[in-house]
This record gives C-alpha cells, sequence and structure tokens, in this order.
C-alpha cells in the first residue's frame, strides 16, 4: 500500500495566509442565524486539529428563521419563473469560477481527496445547470381533459409548498448542501436548513455563491447545532422536510413529519451490491470497482460494498481488482495526486476497525489492506478487501460506510440476482458485463438506481434521472422532474361553461341520465386516446 503525505494542510484558523483564514471563517459564519453567544469548535478530518469556532443557533433562532422565511417565502412565489432560472444559471457560472475554495474547504472538513472534492463541484453545477434551463417547462400549467368536452375546462398547477427544511450530512458537504435545494427555490418556495455540525463552512460558501447569485437573503437561511435540537425544530416547522442520512435518523424524522402530515424525501442507508456478469471485460470491471467502493474513503450512500463475481471470472477479478487496491495512495493533500483520503471522524475509523476486526474474527480473509494508518492522519484506514466473509459478520449485513468491500462468488444469474436483493436496503447497484444482459437484469434489482458498466456516476451524475431509494434505503426522489414536483402541491383549476355537470333545473334527474348515458356512449366511439 503506497501512502502520500505531501501537502497537508495545517491549522488554517490560526494564520491568514492558511488554506482558510480566521477572517474567511468569519464572514462564512456570520451568515448562521445564532443569537445565544455560544459556539462549537470544528476540525479537520486531515490532522484532527481545530478548524473553525461555528456558532450555535437556538430555538429562538430557529423561530425567527422560520419567521422571516414565511415573510421571504410569500413574496419569493411571485417572482417571476425567468428571474428565479437566470439566478441559477448564474449560481452555475459562480460556482465553477469559484471552485477552488469549495474544493478546499470539501477537503478540509470531510477529508476525501481532491478529484472526489470536485466530483460535488461538477454536481453542483449541473445540478443548477439544469434546473435553471428546465424551470421553465416544469413550472408551467398543463391543461387537463374535462369531464365535459369544449364546455368544461381543467388546469394543474404546481403551487409551492411554502418552508422547505433541509437537514445535509456531511460527506457531500457542498452538493447536499444546495443540490436538494435548488428546486425547492426554483418552485417557489424558500428554505430552511441545518448543515450537519462536521461540515458548516462549506455549506455557507454555497448559500454565499447562492446570495451572490441572486437569491434574495431570507430565501435560503441556515442555522446550527446539534441534530436533536436544531433538526428537531426544523422538521416541526418545515412544510415539506428534505433529509440525507441514516436509515435510523431518517425512521424518526418521518414519525415526526407524519404526525404534521407533511410530506418527506428520505435518502437513507445502503449496502450497495456490484455484481461481474459472465462475459464482463474483467480488467475494466476491476478498475470500475476501485472507484465504486473507494471514491470518498467509501463515505457515499451510493458506494459498493458487496462484489458478486460468477465463477468463470472470480480468480481473474480478484488479483486484477486486488492488484488495484493495493497501489492505491492514501494522504491528507489538497493536490490532485492522491487516490483515498481520510475517514471524517473517529467514529468512523471505529466502525471501520470494528468490522474488519470482526469479520476476520468470524473467518474472513483480508485480501488488502486492513489497517488504520495513524502514520497519515487519526483516521486514515487502508482500502480494504475482504473474502470469505460469512453470515455471523457484522459488516455481512449491516452497512460500513468506510472503504472495506466483501468478495463474494456465485455461479448462475438468477443467483447473483438473489444475492443482489438481499438485505433491507435497495439504494444503488452496479452491473459490469455485456450491456444487453445487464439491461435485461436491471429492472429486477430492488434499487433505485442501477449503473451498468458504471459504479454510481451514471445515474448521480445524471440530473435528468431521479434517485432514490427502496426498501429501508429511503423515500422520495432528488433530481429530474420528480426532484421538483416533491416541493410543490397540486392544485386542479376546473371551469364549467353553458351547462353545469349536474345538469339544468329545469331537466329532471332521470331524463337527464338518460341524455348523460347516450353522450358517453357517443364519446367512448369517438374520444381520441392520449
Amino acid at each position: 500500500m503506497s501512502s502520500s503525505t505531501a501537502a497537508r494542510p495545517g491549522v488554517p484558523s490560526q494564520t491568514e495566509d492558511a488554506p482558510i483564514s480566521a477572517t474567511r471563517v468569519a464572514e462564512l459564519t456570520r451568515l448562521i442565524r445564532s443569537t445565544t453567544g455560544e459556539s462549537r469548535t470544528t476540525s479537520t478530518p486531515f490532522t484532527g486539529e481545530p478548524l473553525a469556532e461555528v456558532p450555535v443557533s437556538g430555538l429562538d433562532d430557529v423561530d425567527a428563521a422560520f419567521d422571516a422565511a414565511r415573510v421571504a417565502q410569500a413574496r419569493w412565489a411571485t417572482t417571476a419563473v425567468r428571474d428565479r432560472a437566470s439566478m441559477l444559471i448564474r449560481l452555475h457560472d459562480l460556482v465553477l469560477a469559484h471552485q477552488g475554495e469549495l474544493m478546499d474547504l470539501i477537503q478540509l472538513e470531510s477529508g476525501k481527496t481532491r478529484k472526489h472534492a470536485y466530483d460535488e463541484v461538477l454536481h453542483l453545477a449541473l445540478t443548477a445547470r439544469y434546473y435553471g434551463r428546465r424551470l421553465r417547462h416544469l413550472a408551467g400549467s398543463r391543461r387537463g381533459v374535462g369531464v365535459f368536452p369544449l364546455i368544461t375546462q381543467v388546469t394543474v398547477h404546481h403551487v409551492p409548498k411554502g418552508v422547505v427544511g433541509i437537514i445535509s450530512p456531511w460527506n457531500y458537504p457542498l452538493t447536499m448542501a444546495l443540490a436538494d435545494g435548488i428546486p425547492a427555490i426554483a418552485a417557489g418556495n424558500v428554505v430552511v436548513q441545518k448543515p450537519d455540525s462536521q461540515s458548516p463552512l462549506t455549506a455557507l460558501a454555497a448559500l454565499e455563491l447562492l446570495r451572490k447569485a441572486g437569491a434574495p437573503t431570507d430565501v435560503w437561511q441556515v442555522v446550527s447545532g446539534a441534530g436533536s435540537v436544531v433538526g428537531t425544530a426544523i422538521v416541526e416547522q418545515s412544510d415539506y422536510i428534505c433529509f440525507t442520512g441514516s436509515t435510523a435518523t431518517g425512521t424518526g424524522i418521518a414519525k415526526l413529519a407524519a404526525e404534521r402530515l407533511i410530506g418527506y424525501s428520505l435518502e437513507l442507508g445502503g449496502k450497495n451490491p456490484l455484481v461481474v456478469l459472465p462475459g464482463a471485460d474483467v480488467e475494466k470491471a476491476a478498475e470500475g470497482a476501485v472507484g465504486a467502493c473507494f471514491s470518498s474513503a467509501g463515505q457515499l450512500c451510493v458506494s459498493i460494498e458487496r462484489l458478486y463475481v460468477h465463477d468463470s471470472l472470480y480468480d481473474e477479478f480478484r488479483d486484477a481488482f486486488v492488484r488495484r487496491v493495493s497501489s492505491m495512495s492514501l494522504g491528507a493533500s489538497l493536490d490532485w495526486d492522491v487516490d483515498m483520503g481520510s475517514l471524517v471522524s473517529a467514529s468512523q475509523l471505529e466502525t471501520v476497525t470494528k468490522h474488519v476486526d470482526d469479520a476476520v474474527a468470524n473467518g474472513a480473509t483480508v485480501l488488502a489492506g486492513g489497517r488504520a494508518r495513524p502514520d497519515l492522519g487519526p483516521y486514515f484506514y487502508e482500502p480494504t478487501v475482504l473474502e470469505d466473509v460469512t453470515e455471523a459478520a457484522e459488516c455481512f449485513a449491516e452497512e460500513t460506510f468506510g472503504p472495506l468491500v466483501s468478495l463474494y462468488r456465485y455461479g448462475s444469474v438468477e443467483e447473483a440476482v438473489e444475492l443482489a436483493n438481499a438485505g433491507e436496503y435497495g439504494l444503488n447497484a452496479s452491473l459490469f458485463g455485456p450491456v444487453a444482459l445487464a439491461r435485461s437484469i436491471a429492472p429486477r434489482i430492488k434499487a433505485g438506481t442501477v449503473n451498468i458498466n458504471e459504479g454510481f456516476a451514471a445515474t448521480f451524475g445524471s440530473i435528468d434521472a431521479p434517485m432514490g431509494g427502496m426498501r429501508t434505503s429511503g423515500t422520495g426522489r432528488r433530481q429530474g422532474a420528480e426532484g421538483y414536483y416533491r416541493y410543490t402541491e397540486t392544485q386542479s383549476v376546473g371551469v364549467q361553461r353553458l351547462v353545469p355537470v349536474a345538469g339544468p333545473a329545469a331537466i329532471p334527474a332521470k331524463p337527464y341520465a338518460a341524455v348523460l348515458t347516450f353522450l358517453l356512449r357517443v364519446l367512448r366511439r369517438t374520444t381520441v386516446r392520449r
């Protein structure tokens, strides 16, 4: 296992020439609505050293945010669609123009590599451009078919829900901070957001760009603090809630939302499978599996943790995959020359270590990795490949959310489908092999996204494609039209002319029913199918 320790960041809050200065931290944290006078210290996973002092919001701050949001929403909903769309196109340009600082912040707060930080810049820019260009179509009303042709007209509108609460995670601190809210404000809603306490600076830098793009101040507000306090308060006041995180927390949010009869979308956990099909190009599959498993050190909801390989290819694939994994470079660097970065925290490191040790104790074999790397940083762990993992091992069915993947053999395609669908999750899956065969199998996989000859980026990066989970991996969809309409209420407006639907008062009910029956039979023969 090779390593890289060059360009290791120092403590950015101590000097003005550091990657992020104390002055810049103050500029960003002023965007948080907080009057408590309290703060908490964040640290960078690269070194474990302090990164920023972040103000903590109280319940009064959440109340004030929602009061301001409801006033702002009434104005924002009347803003012309073309003006909202133009704002999103400007945001696209600003994200690309400020990508250097954004990637610095992503890395310093999450510990990921430069190339994986750029994935977030790319995804956010694509999201802003997509909704900027599609908004006129998405926001438009639709003419429906009335009960009586010509004399009944029905129009279907999509009206904003109001104030959307967003609770965003640490693992994709830029794109998950803003991408879910872009269609919300595009639809005329406003947002109150709580970014994860580990990664507030990235979210605040994104908010700063959104305001530079033209979003009024109270259209998007940020509060900061513990999820059990601030997060709960957001759920209790929002008109719709969007959450990305663990299945356990998402279940609790769903219960709170159900009590208030508000809508929600939840992207939750996953134990995602990758299947190498008969006829697959082994070298390409091994290369693709490395990215699928170890992007962002495996701390990605859609990353792969289970690899199923056909008997005819197993030995060749295993050797090719292990060779690539063993040659990956690790390090804390703001440059582009490292393959995998750090885990985000001591708790993540503890989980990975526990899962590896437990699997080995239950008979698994370590083919690559299997060690923490404190010589590189406090939370580094080598990309790890296991073989012979039994059902007794915790990592067999539980999500690790780290750089750990288990290899398994299978004998038939039917068996592969059964194995891929095992367990309670259903977020993402990947199939490597002949496209025709993979396409025929994909609809049988119980996952919200299925990627062919790719790990996750083919669906995740295609903003027109809805993304979300089945089963305990969540509900609702981000991206595409579904990602927009989740933030709207459907309203039907009907106009009746000349004759009421119930019939003229001068005509008795029985003869009127006979006339309607005759007309229905005529329409049955003449109505054009749509």
